[in-house]
């Protein structure tokens, strides 16, 4: 598939180890840093959507998505596990869940971007899941330039990963991702309502959140294939 996301807030809480391995499956690694898990909530839109050889459909190939991810390995290949995937697209819900085995969540999101110029843009962004107490509401921009973090980085290894992972009655699954350095610029936000990490059962610690905007990326994605 071919997708481009937009106006990306990363915003990541150090999480213990003890608290995240229940939740993730045990055929995954937790992926640690220094003691510690890492968990971010991540609201984006995409356009652009659509199957390799296909175009991008009017109505299908254009929503808001917003996740919530650790970081996980296997067979020595770090990577993304997502806890909950919400989507303001029903067919693609239905499309991601059927063929990546992910668990998407349609919800009702609303995206307004403020692009007065590169010091003005503001993303005001709003999501509540149809199903269950699973909401965002926030407002974000970038504050610094945009730098490609090196190599050891906390910034990198957070977000330079290139596959996702998912576990299906104990079979692993693996889909590689592709794309280019994130273009990350550090970034302040205002959480007015976050519940998202709360619905997969994740009690994120009352400190500040790290946080880095992305304004645009072109992206890549396989198919998922059965690992074992």
């Amino acid at each position: 598939m071919f997708q481009t996301w937009h106006d990306l807030l990363f915003a990541h809480w150090p999480i213990s180890p003890d608290a995240l391995r229940p939740l993730v499956p045990s055929e995954l690694e937790l992926d640690i840093r220094d003691g510690q898990g890492w968990v971010a909530v991540t609201p984006f839109h995409m356009s652009g959507v659509r199957h390799r050889g296909f175009p991008a459909l009017p109505g299908l190939s254009r929503f808001a998505e917003l996740n919530v991810r650790t970081y996980v390995t296997l067979e020595s290949k770090p990577g993304v596990y997502f806890f909950s995937l919400d989507a303001a697209n029903l067919p693609a819900v239905w499309a991601a869940r059927t063929f990546y085995h992910l668990p998407y969540f349609y919800a009702r999101m609303k995206v307004d971007v403020a692009d007065n110029d590169v010091a003005d843009h503001e993303v005001s962004y709003s999501s509540r899941r149809t199903r269950g107490d699973a909401r965002l509401d926030a407002r974000y921009r970038p504050v610094q330039a945009v730098q490609l973090r090196p190599k050891g980085s906390l910034e990198n290894w957070l977000t330079e990963r290139y596959c996702l992972y998912t576990v299906v009655d104990r079979r692993v699954y693996r889909a590689e991702i592709h794309h280019l350095p994130w273009p990350l610029q550090d970034a302040h936000a205002e959480i007015e309502k976050n519940t998202m990490a709360a619905a997969a059962g994740i009690e994120l610690p009352k400190v500040t959140s790290l946080l880095h905007f992305a304004k645009r990326l072109d992206v890549l994605i396989w198919r998922v294939k059965r690992i074992c």
